[in-house]
C-alpha cells in the first residue's frame, strides 16, 4: 500500500509496559521537519515523517508518545492489520520490510519469485475473494519454508562449532507460540517466520536452542552458557519479543 504522499510504508512497534504497539511509517518528500502520529480506525498507528528521517528516530519519537497512543487507541488499533497479499503492501524477510507486488496471470496457481528485494507473485485470474486470498497466502509461506529451511541449516552449521554440540536433525515447522525448541534426541525444530527476523535475531533463536541441546531448561547454566556464546543476548531476547507481534500473514 502506498502512503497518502507517494510514499512507502515501512512498519514497526515499540514495546511500552505490558503492550505492544504496531506502526507503519508514511514517508514524504512534500514532509520537511515535523513527524507526526495519527491514530486511523482502520490503518492502525500511522507515524507520518520527511523522507530522510532515521528509523532510529521515528522509533524514539513513538516511544515518547508511547503513554499517549495506548491512552487514546482503542485496542483495534493497536492490531497488526491481516494482509490482503495485494499490490503496495510489504512482507517482513530478513527485518526488512519487502514491497509486494501482485500480477495477474492466466497460471492455474500462484508463483512467489523474490527479485531485488521485491516480492513479485503471479495470480492466476480465475481465484478471487477469500479464495484468492488463502492461495496467495499458502504460496508466499511456501517460498519463507524454502529459504527457512536454507538459512537456518546453514546458521546452525556456522554456530554448532561455538556451542559445542551436533544436533541431530534441523526441521521447519509451522509452530504457533515457540519460535523454536529442542526434542529429547537434540532434533531442532524451528518456525519457518524466523526468517522475518533481522540476521541477528535469527542467530538468538538459533544460538538459544543449540544450548537447549545441552542444557534442557533454562537454568542459570543455561543463561550463563547463552551469554558466552552471545553476550548480548538479553538485548536480542528484547528486540525479538517486540518484533514478533507484527509477523502477520
Amino acid at each position: 500500500m502506498n502512503g497518502r504522499d507517494g510514499a512507502g510504508i515501512e512498519v514497526g512497534s515499540v514495546r511500552f509496559g505490558d503492550t505492544t504497539i504496531p506502526y507503519q511509517i508514511l514517508r514524504s518528500h512534500r514532509r520537511k521537519k515535523t513527524v507526526e502520529i495519527t491514530l486511523d480506525p482502520t490503518e492502525g498507528v500511522l507515524v507520518a515523517a520527511p523522507t530522510d528521517t532515521s528509523y532510529e528516530r521515528i522509533e524514539q519519537i513513538v516511544r515518547k508518545r508511547a503513554g499517549w497512543v495506548i491512552r487514546t487507541a482503542n485496542a483495534r488499533t493497536l492490531e497488526p492489520r491481516r494482509k490482503e497479499f495485494v499490490s503496495g503492501e510489504s512482507l517482513p524477510y530478513l527485518g526488512r520490510q519487502v514491497r509486494l507486488y501482485v500480477e495477474p496471470t492466466d497460471a492455474r496457481r500462484p508463483a512467489v519469485r523474490f527479485n531485488h528485494w521485491t516480492f513479485e507473485v503471479a495470480a492466476p485470474r480465475q481465484l478471487t475473494g477469500e479464495e484468492r486470498r488463502e492461495a496467495l497466502r499458502k504460496a508466499i509461506v511456501g517460498w519463507y519454508k524454502r529459504r527457512a529451511a536454507e538459512r537456518l541449516e546453514s546458521r546452525v552449521q556456522r554456530w554448532a562449532p561455538s556451542v559445542g554440540c551436533e544436533p541431530a536433525h534441523v526441521l521447519i515447522r509451522d509452530q504457533r507460540q515457540r519460535w523454536g525448541s529442542c526434542a529429547p534426541d537434540g532434533s531442532l525444530r524451528f518456525n519457518w517466520r524466523v526468517v522475518q527476523l533481522e540476521p541477528s535475531l535469527i542467530d538468538y533463536v538459533v544460538v538459544h536452542e543449540l544450548v537447549h541441546v545441552g542444557v534442557r531448561t533454562h537454568s542459570a547454566r543455561f543463561w550463563d552458557e547463552l551469554a558466552r556464546v552471545i553476550p548480548d543476548y538479553r538485548l536480542r531476547r528484547q528486540r525479538l519479543r517486540e518484533a514478533g507481534p507484527q509477523l502477520v500473514l
